[in-house]
């Protein structure tokens, strides 16, 4: 790894122009207003989790077409009128088992754990449980990146980023959280999801974003030669006259845009020896971010970025800004 991007001190002026269709936020009005067509049929039922201090429940809801989407909900054990936190994973991964996710708990948060949905089959650290039964009517790249890619209704995030902004619904409908204090949290892809839910869902009162996936794609895939962005360019490689209705496609789904939308406080995470998701892509959309806001900054870090040290300064932030004590 080698610091490849700009210098921090021209990553933190760094505000590019965004590709931002004039439909944006119709698009979403009507896919989000599709989705609240169906029952949230929201279900939480006890898990025999081997923990005294945290109930777990397995939890199902309908998201995006009514799919089943699978979550954990986990909430500190004789405590009620929580602050929650809304946690989306990582690319490839899933929701894992209560016990990969106490972190929350334990520092007197209920937990919503949101799998994504058709990740997580090949992940033996994280898997997942939750199907799509989506793929698009065209030729793909192997992952996610290009799912439906040539139409933004059959984009495969459209779905992801409807059942993240149903989860906050789920969360919000548990009789021990407080509705009025419901984070977003992910890293990577899953701060890219929580970076759209924030702008989508009226209910999120707070946002935590690390080194987020999903933000300024033009830049990132000419940047960098790593996954999950490099799918992006194998399918362009290939399909070499799709260029411009990929990009469009993608303006729908891209962080800078939702970042503008963005009004609740957010604390961003940025690595700036990170291939995966370069600096200037998390810049970007830090300084779009129309809210209160500020990031903290992992120098010598690659993709992993702050890891626990960042987890404690959520931690703390969180704490204070939602009053817990």
């Amino acid at each position: 790894m080698a610091l490849f991007d700009l210098p921090l001190e021209s990553l933190r002026e760094y505000r590019p122009e965004r590709d931002e269709p004039a439909d944006f936020d119709a698009f979403w009005k009507q896919t989000l207003d599709e989705a609240s067509s169906h029952d949230l049929a929201a279900d939480f039922a006890a898990y025999d989790a081997p923990l005294t201090g945290v109930r777990a429940y397995d939890t199902t809801f309908a998201g995006w077409g009514g799919h089943p989407i699978r979550a954990w909900m986990l909430v500190p054990a004789g405590a009620t009128r929580l602050p929650c936190v809304v946690q989306y994973i990582g690319y490839n991964g899933g929701r894992g088992l209560p016990i990969d996710h106490l972190a929350w708990p334990v520092a007197g948060f209920a937990t919503l754990v949101v799998d994504t949905r058709g990740q997580g089959a090949h992940n033996p650290s994280s898997p997942g449980a939750t199907g799509d039964p989506y793929g698009g009517d065209h030729a793909q790249a192997p992952g996610m990146m290009t799912r439906g890619i040539l139409d933004p209704e059959q984009y495969y995030y459209r779905r992801v980023f409807t059942d993240a902004v149903r989860a906050v619904d789920v969360a919000a409908a548990h009789p021990d959280v407080d509705a009025d204090r419901i984070a977003v949290a992910g890293g990577s892809q899953g701060g890219g999801i929580a970076q759209a839910a924030a702008a989508l869902q009226p209910k999120v009162k707070a946002a935590l974003i690390d080194v987020p996936f999903l933000t300024h794609f033009r830049r990132a895939v000419e940047i960098t030669d790593c996954d999950p962005y490099q799918e992006l360019v194998r399918f362009l490689s290939s399909q070499r006259d799709s260029a411009d209705q990929v990009f469009r496609t993608l303006s729908y789904f891209d962080g800078l845009n939702f970042a503008a939308r963005g009004r609740v406080p957010a604390l961003y995470s940025v690595a700036l020896m990170d291939l995966i998701c370069p600096p200037s892509t998390v810049f970007a959309a830090h300084n779009h971010w129309a809210g209160p806001k500020d990031i903290t900054v992992w120098p010598w870090n690659g993709h992993e970025g702050g890891t626990s040290r960042q987890r404690e300064i959520q931690l703390r932030h969180l704490r204070q800004l939602f009053s817990v004590v």
